[in-house]
């Protein structure tokens, strides 16, 4: 039987979905995207590749079969470059394997853009009858959501999709009969369903199969996009709630001049009538920020700095824990400033011992170029006890499913503390070009493991601007191997 893999957000031409305003300079809502699927085998021995497009809100796939993908490699699918799938799809596809593999979209900006960033985001192993999106916007905070939900499940689906803004009075938005494998998109700007001019919330969505009150089975991704400036990042949405969500990455005006900064959306996963949440911001440095009450359902905001903005120190660079007394949570990160960081990560509500990475490149010749690019992993103990001096391994595969060389950490790693990999330290200088070495092709990724250990590992994605001499930079989470 082979496992599916459940790739969200295939956005080919993100024009078609953003008629919206006229693209301007440095603006990355109504710009056009092409996807790049990257896709990793976690497993050593090589296995077919088989993907199914499905246009949106269609039920009838267009198949695409790919070369056999080796042991441990790592490799790329530019849906751009497949003459099979028309230019301005926008839609959902479903990767299919006999083994496992992981497997992160790539969302490219048009060559000469002056948006850089790409945005990322993960598919899915499975699906739920209940998904959370933590923050969805229109016209907020100077942003637009283009987001979407799949129908992951084997007959079409019925959904109830509750709108909760901030504040105010939830809706409900019915989809009714979306096929097996398509994708139902919702882009805020010029969606009719919404009727005020602005939007500041969350969502969730309630999944049966059609015409019964049987569970159904959905996954969902959202990318937020600059209506006036370059930033664009996505995530995914989430499935199951916990009391304690790790962020691997935090920032309190880090850095001589960009001043990043970092802010967690934290949602109520509790339905109507269920209990509220008192949420409790505890950063590595010990600080914990005044506990704030959110509603069932409903999102509240912390910034890095505190919400004295004071809390932590300028320059604070490190990571945190989300806990909640009463109701269960989900959150999400994102890093922003004066730079060019505009990311987006989901946070953990538990840790692995084994993590992929799907996506992993390193340029010590073309980065300042513009050209290539640089990934940096953040790994977190999540644990109960330290992790040792040399306890993690991180080991970097490239696309033939070759090991180029290994990397660990130097010192113990407290509980809650974190430690970042890049491929420029794999001893010997073996990674200087990691993901390019082979003439002609692109590809290489990462396992992060640890024998006993809970790890919560994020990439960070970075292409500098040499326009503005910033790096433009998005994250996206580790795919969990073994628990």
């Amino acid at each position: 039987m082979k496992s599916k893999l459940l790739v969200l957000v295939v956005l080919i031409s993100m024009l078609v979905a953003l008629a919206g305003p006229a693209n301007v300079q440095a603006a990355a809502y109504g710009l056009t995207f092409t996807t790049s699927i990257t896709y990793q085998n976690v497993t050593d021995a090589a296995t077919t590749v088989n993907f199914i497009f499905y246009p949106g809100g269609i039920g009838t796939g267009i198949p695409i079969d790919r070369p056999d993908l080796p042991g441990m490699a790592a490799s790329s699918l530019f849906v751009g470059s497949l003459g099979d799938i028309d230019p301005g799809f926008q839609g959902s596809a479903v990767l299919m394997t006999p083994q496992l593999v992981a497997a992160t979209l790539v969302q490219l900006p048009p060559s000469g853009s002056t948006v850089k960033v790409r945005p990322l985001s993960n598919g899915f192993v499975e699906g739920s009858d209940y998904v959370l999106v933590p923050t969805i916007l229109k016209a907020t905070f100077n942003k637009h959501s283009l987001w979407s939900v799949q129908n992951v499940d084997d007959v079409a689906a019925d959904l109830t999709v509750t709108f909760k803004p901030v504040g105010g009075t939830p809706f409900d938005v019915e989809v009714n009969d979306l096929p097996a494998g398509a994708a139902r998109f919702f882009d805020m700007a010029t969606a009719p369903e919404i009727t005020t001019p602005t939007f500041n919330g969350s969502v969730t969505i309630q999944a049966y199969e059609a015409g019964t009150t049987n569970p159904g089975s959905v996954v969902a991704t959202s990318v937020e996009l600059g209506i006036t400036n370059d930033e664009a990042y996505a995530f995914e949405g989430f499935t199951t709630g916990s009391n304690t969500v790790y962020m691997p990455s935090a920032f309190c005006n880090w850095g001589p001049t960009d001043k990043v900064r970092s802010a967690f959306a934290v949602q109520n996963t509790e339905p109507t009538g269920g209990p509220d949440a008192v949420v409790t911001v505890t950063y590595s440095n010990g600080n914990a920020d005044t506990p704030v009450t959110i509603h069932p359902g409903e999102k509240a905001s912390f910034s890095g700095c505190g919400q004295s903005g004071s809390l932590n120190p300028t320059d604070f660079l490190g990571s945190a824990i989300i806990t909640s007394v009463g109701g269960k949570i989900v959150a999400m990160g994102k890093v922003g400033g004066d730079g060019g960081y505009s990311t987006a990560y989901s946070g953990f509500s538990q840790g692995y011992s084994e993590v992929a990475m799907p996506y992993v490149r390193w340029s010590q010749t073309q980065y300042l170029t513009g050209v290539r690019q640089q990934v940096n992993i953040a790994i977190q103990n999540v644990g109960t006890a330290p992790i040792p001096a040399g306890g993690i391994t991180i080991s970097y595969y490239d696309v033939n499913g070759d090991l180029v060389g290994t990397d660990s950490n130097p010192s113990e790693i407290a509980v809650g503390g974190k430690y970042s990999s890049n491929a420029n330290k794999i001893p010997g200088g073996a990674g200087a070009e990691f993901g390019y070495a082979v003439p002609g092709v692109i590809g290489g990724g990462a396992i992060v493991s640890a024998t006993g250990a809970e790890l919560a590992v994020m990439g960070r994605v970075c292409t500098y601007n040499t326009a503005l001499a910033v790096a433009a930079c998005e994250d996206y989470n580790g795919n969990p191997v073994t628990p």
